[in-house]
């Protein structure tokens, strides 16, 4: 058995490794949304002054939150059959406990070089296909349209948010144009996952604490936070600068 294959091996059995006491999922997550927000308010025109503006900073925190999902989702197309075993594992150990499941996924120790192992984060998907069963089969739609989210939308997050901090460095029918794209694309697609998600009923079977929860409250940033997006981008191609990141 080969190296990979073993390593493969224990993170589906879900064995212990050599990891940091402080870090797990659930820190590593906050922890790179600290990293790759809190600089770029910083560099705000705004600041240090004053904080910037609301929709910016929410902005500027979504697009990050985003970019995070968005190498998930790149994971999810890549380690599928990973996946796919993992779920099998997870449905066994969890069954009628899937809420257990999501607690171990949050909570489980990291070592740093674990933070960039993509197998790693895959589990966060075998973990959701508790809920959805369909991010464990790859002729899907919530499996092709997460992947193709994660491929096409870091760019225009990465654009979007330099605009926020450079103002006067970017062509505000470039970010308007690209951005109002970007956030249209992930708001249809969720919501067009959500009514697959209900008329496929695969909420039966889980409590709808666990369902809101675990389902509607994440899917619900990618419709509430592109509304502001979209927003956001027409008032630019409206006034041809970059002004409402401004005030």
């Amino acid at each position: 058995m080969t190296r990979l294959a073993v390593e493969e091996k224990a993170i589906i059995s879900g064995a212990p490794q050599e990891s940091s006491k402080m870090l797990n999922t659930a820190t590593a997550i906050s922890l790179f949304l600290f990293l790759t927000t809190y600089p770029l308010l910083r560099l705000h025109p705004a600041s240090p002054s004053s904080f910037p503006p609301l929709l910016t900073s929410s902005l500027l925190l979504f697009n990050n939150l985003n970019i995070f999902i968005s190498l998930c989702e790149i994971c999810l197309g890549r380690h599928i059959l990973l996946i796919k075993d993992d779920y099998k594992r997870l449905c066994d150990k969890y069954r009628g406990n899937e809420w257990g499941a999501c607690i171990a996924f949050l909570t489980m120790p990291l070592s740093l070089a674990q933070c960039f192992d993509g197998r790693i984060w895959s589990k966060m998907w075998s973990t959701y296909a508790l809920y959805d069963p369909s991010y464990q089969n790859h002729e899907s739609f919530g499996f092709f349209i997460d992947v193709g989210n994660g491929l096409s939308t870091i760019p225009p997050s990465i654009l979007v948010n330099a605009a926020m901090v450079l103002p006067d460095s970017l062509s505000p029918l470039l970010v308007g144009c690209v951005g109002l794209a970007m956030y249209w694309q992930v708001f249809y697609g969720t919501i067009i996952y959500v009514l697959s998600y209900v008329f496929n009923r695969r909420y039966e079977g889980k409590s709808w604490l666990e369902v809101c929860l675990f389902v509607g409250v994440s899917n619900s940033l990618w419709a509430v936070f592109p509304v502001a997006g979209m927003y956001a981008c027409v008032i630019i191609l409206r006034d041809g600068n970059l002004d409402i990141f401004r005030f």
